[in-house]
């Protein structure tokens, strides 16, 4: 069976159905997300609304690696990981902008729709739970799922903060705090994909690298 490459098929197949109903989910909740986080003038649900696109882009960008060699699977978790930052700097000079200018954020919006994300995520982690300690691009994708569940929290918490307090700071505190999360994930991706690039550059496992997808 393993030398005929069945089980490496049924694997790369698995996986495929996983990233693929995440990069559905991730998409659809980021235009949901993004719609309502504009009109509720709610950094938080932007924040995660754009995490959810960096999200999706990751997820494409495993499905890509699939099949292909660690090596491959290592370098589509460094891009992962780098577009994860980037976008963290992008809703950083978001929160900015807004403490500078105001903002009136919409408290039920955020609860609502930080709810259906949250529901949205539980999803992803559970189809993507069982691939966690799996290659290194299912573990980014793991280590995404589980911080946009984290961030969901967050939003919803920001929501009922803004509606006892009246005030806009708790939604750009989640805001900022998101933006740290997935900071720290893309870093700690990048530092993921770097060992595991240094492996596959060692003499001795280089071989097993380039034909794990054989």
């Amino acid at each position: 069976m393993t030398q005929c490459g069945c089980e490496i098929e049924a694997a790369n197949r698995d996986q495929s159905r996983v990233l693929i109903v995440l990069l559905l989910i991730n998409a659809v909740m980021f235009a949901v997300e993004l719609a309502t986080g504009l009109v509720a003038q709610s950094t938080g649900l932007i924040a995660d609304a754009l995490d959810m696109l960096a999200d999706a882009t990751v997820y494409a960008i495993g499905l890509y690696a699939v099949g292909r060699s660690a090596l491959a699977k290592a370098h589509a978790a460094h891009i992962s990981g780098w577009f994860q930052v980037i976008l963290a700097l992008g809703v950083a000079m978001d929160v900015a902008r807004r403490l500078i200018v105001g903002s009136e954020p919409v408290s039920s919006f955020m609860m609502g729709i930080g709810a259906l994300a949250l529901l949205a995520n539980v999803a992803c982690l559970v189809l993507i739970a069982r691939h966690r300690q799996g290659e290194v691009h299912m573990r980014a994708s793991w280590i995404f799922s589980r911080n946009d569940v984290i961030a969901n929290l967050g939003v919803i918490l920001g929501g009922v903060l803004v509606a006892t307090t009246g005030s806009r700071f708790p939604d750009l505190i989640i805001g900022a705090a998101i933006t740290l999360l997935v900071l720290n994930g893309g870093m700690h991706i990048i530092r993921d994909a770097r060992a595991e690039k240094r492996r596959c550059a060692n003499p001795s496992s280089a071989q097993g690298c380039a034909s794990a997808s054989q």
